[in-house]
């Protein structure tokens, strides 16, 4: 290949193709437990090579121009603090506390976006007619996805941490409420597009904060689970939106996989539970629970842990139900020997693991 056509930003545009390819099999590994471990991997070795990309760029850029090379120290501090921060959090959470925590980054993100939109709409870029209307237009959705998904995730981490009740906001009229808000939306969007005014920005992320926040709220702690995912999915289009406004293609291909990813895994979620997904994401609407079958559903037989380990020896097939228990006794470990004692007998272990099992979507298939 000739010189001139290895550039930094061709190097990255490559390196970008490579970690997004690595966060596709990290989505496809998740989804079972027995190629989980694989997964992560995955996801660790595309968001490594992601960093390390967009810091050579940054390198390349600042060599020898001073203005770009505060901007590349910067960049270090971040990538320090952060890190910092990410392994500290990550050594002291507890597994059962891993949703709230998922909850709080999911904040971030939303945050990110905002910011980001807020830069695109402050420093103008050179671009007329249609391509201009466009900018206009991504900065303001990326604003609204972002601050939703910022002040709901604020919510949900605090009603998993137990910081504020976990029973649903019910408020006069709060269905209408969210309606009219999302009418207000396409509203001030056409007329931030038409006449891009710094007072509708501020108008938008004042209602997208108040929004995110009465939508989260009054959803019940029951359906918190389908809620966290539903809000990996807002924060996967808000990266979107900010890749569209950084010009970013790695952004946008990541944001549209959390962001479609998250949108059907929720319903199916929601499928598992017994609920409605249009409910649940419109902040609640028929917040109701089901009612219970009233049809007899047979008779439960205890045994004590002698009985259950003498049916397990002439066991030919077992299936194992592991559930949010398992994460809060720390048994993956007991349940792991006991698997590989039982597999060496020749008997057939499974794992039956529901979608919503350990409050976090693919929990279990970590554990």
């Amino acid at each position: 290949m000739p010189e001139s056509l290895i550039t930094p930003a061709s190097v990255a545009g490559a390196a970008y193709l490579v970690a997004a390819l690595l966060f596709i099999l990290s989505l496809a590994g998740l989804s079972k437990h027995e190629t989980a471990r694989a997964g992560v991997s995955y996801g660790i070795g595309g968001m490594a090579i992601a960093l390390a990309a967009t810091i050579w760029v940054t390198v390349q850029g600042a060599w020898g121009d001073p203005a770009a090379t505060v901007g590349l120290i910067l960049l270090a501090v971040a990538v320090l603090i952060g890190a910092a921060i990410g392994l500290w959090r990550a050594r002291v959470v507890e597994m059962t506390g891993m949703p709230q925590l998922i909850a709080l980054l999911h904040s971030f993100v939303g945050l990110a976006a905002v910011l980001v939109g807020w830069n695109g709409a402050l420093a103008e870029p050179h671009l007329e007619g249609a391509l201009l209307d466009i900018h206009h237009a991504e900065v303001f959705i990326g604003v609204f996805i972002g601050a939703v998904t910022f002040t709901g995730s604020i919510v949900a981490f605090l009603k998993l941490s137990a910081r504020m009740k976990s029973a649903p906001l019910v408020l006069p009229g709060k269905n209408a409420m969210n309606l009219g808000a999302l009418i207000a939306f396409v509203v001030l969007t056409v007329w931030y597009v038409i006449t891009p005014e710094l007072w509708l920005l501020v108008v938008v992320t004042a209602l997208a904060l108040a929004l995110g926040w009465h939508l989260v709220a009054s959803i019940g702690g029951g359906d918190m689970p389908v809620v966290v995912s539903m809000l990996n999915s807002y924060s996967g289009w808000a990266a979107a939106a900010a890749g569209f406004l950084l010009n970013n293609d790695l952004l946008i291909v990541t944001g549209a996989l959390v962001g479609s990813s998250g949108a059907y895994l929720s319903y199916i979620m929601c499928r598992a539970m017994n609920r409605s997904f249009i409910s649940v994401i419109a902040g609640g609407f028929g917040i109701e629970a089901p009612k219970k079958d009233a049809d007899d559903l047979g008779e439960h037989r205890e045994i004590v842990a002698e009985d259950a380990a003498e049916l397990l020896k002439n066991a030919s097939s077992v299936v194992i139900t592991p559930g949010y228990g398992m994460a809060v006794a720390q048994a993956q470990y007991p349940v792991a020997e006991l698997t590989a004692k039982l597999r060496e007998r020749g008997i057939d272990v499974r794992f039956g693991i529901h979608p919503v099992a350990g409050r976090l979507p693919g929990h279990m298939n970590v554990l």
